[in-house]
């Protein structure tokens, strides 16, 4: 099979396709085949050497990769068909990526407890596109465990992770104060932002002083990091998404997350598909590019301001 992986790290020009042996369902796994790919952050992070220590001593090729859409193709033993999963279901499917093992691949097999059936209606490029993003978000609003009415400060909140913990902070009735650009007003309210705050110099400052007071928590999508600790009250919650190493002080608990942790977790992954159907969070317009023209998708992911979702498209019939 294809797989497009990386053997050296690098701009987008790294990656290429690599073959692969086809993978085989092992018990409790199902074996995918893969129609679209989402194109994330980590991926660019893994194609950089960002994460070199993650994959030292391993042998390339390196494939990107934390979600896909696509197809069962076989059922491994032991797996619970009432769950969906069965042959011919059209499914999504979150990768705890590592060495040649990740999305970026024309098949896969995965763990029977990362794969829910995909949202219905949706197709495989919106539906690849959805999953990782999502998941991020319900594991900070898990880990903060903040009560209805308390006020949620979420950075960045137009992006992909952004826009999910505005929809979702506000299904928990949340008060959402998103912190973006003022051109996506309009965005983030249909999203359910309660309290938009234009991004720029001294947001902290501007965010107090538009709130009144602090807020409960920050989901720092934007990694702001000391930026906006300020905004935060005392014993307060700053939900981290990338490596920080900041002490804000004033007992507050910073929140080191990743979306990693919750691999396997398939009640989170069904309650997020089943809000995807029932319009609670949006699937995001898809951006695809073909399989072959990953450098590209990654010059694109590199340049940022996106509001669709970048997804890699494998055609099987070629």
């Amino acid at each position: 099979m294809k797989v497009i992986g990386l053997s050296e790290y690098g701009g987008p020009h790294v990656l290429r396709p690599f073959e692969r042996p086809d993978p085989r369902p092992g018990a409790q796994e199902v074996l995918v085949r893969v129609h679209a790919a989402g194109v994330n952050p980590v991926d660019a992070m893994l194609r950089s050497g960002q994460l070199h220590q993650m994959y030292n001593g391993l042998t390339p090729p390196f494939v990107p990769g934390l979600e896909v859409a696509g197809t069962i193709e076989e059922v491994g033993s032991g797996v619970d068909t009432r769950w969906g999963l069965v042959a011919g279901a059209h499914v999504v499917g979150f990768v705890d990526n590592l060495g040649s093992h990740g999305a970026y691949s024309e098949y896969l097999a995965l763990s029977a407890r990362s794969v829910v059936p995909a949202p219905t209606g949706a197709s495989a490029a919106a539906a690849a596109g959805f999953l990782n993003n999502a998941l991020t978000a319900r594991n900070v609003l898990d880990a903060f465990r903040l009560p209805p009415g308390a006020t949620l400060l979420v950075t960045g909140a137009a992006g992909s992770v952004g826009g999910y913990l505005v929809e979702l902070g506000t299904a928990e009735d949340l008060h959402v104060v998103a912190v973006a650009a003022e051109d996506d007003t309009d965005l983030l309210h249909s999203l359910g932002a309660a309290t938009l705050v234009p991004r720029g110099p001294d947001i902290a400052e501007r965010v107090l002083k538009e709130l009144g007071g602090p807020a409960d928590a920050v989901a720092d999508a934007a990694l702001l990091h000391e930026r906006i600790a300020p905004a935060v009250r005392d014993g307060g919650q700053i939900g981290i998404l990338r490596s920080w190493d900041g002490d804000p002080g004033r007992g507050i608990t910073v929140r080191h997350l990743n979306v990693r942790e919750r691999d396997g977790d398939r009640d989170a992954l069904i309650r997020l598909r089943d809000q995807a159907e029932d319009g609670a969070i949006t699937l995001r317009p898809a951006l695809p590019f073909e399989a072959d023209d990953a450098p590209t998708a990654h010059t694109r992911l590199d340049q940022g301001a996106l509001r669709e979702r970048i997804v890699l498209t494998f055609d099987h019939d070629r």
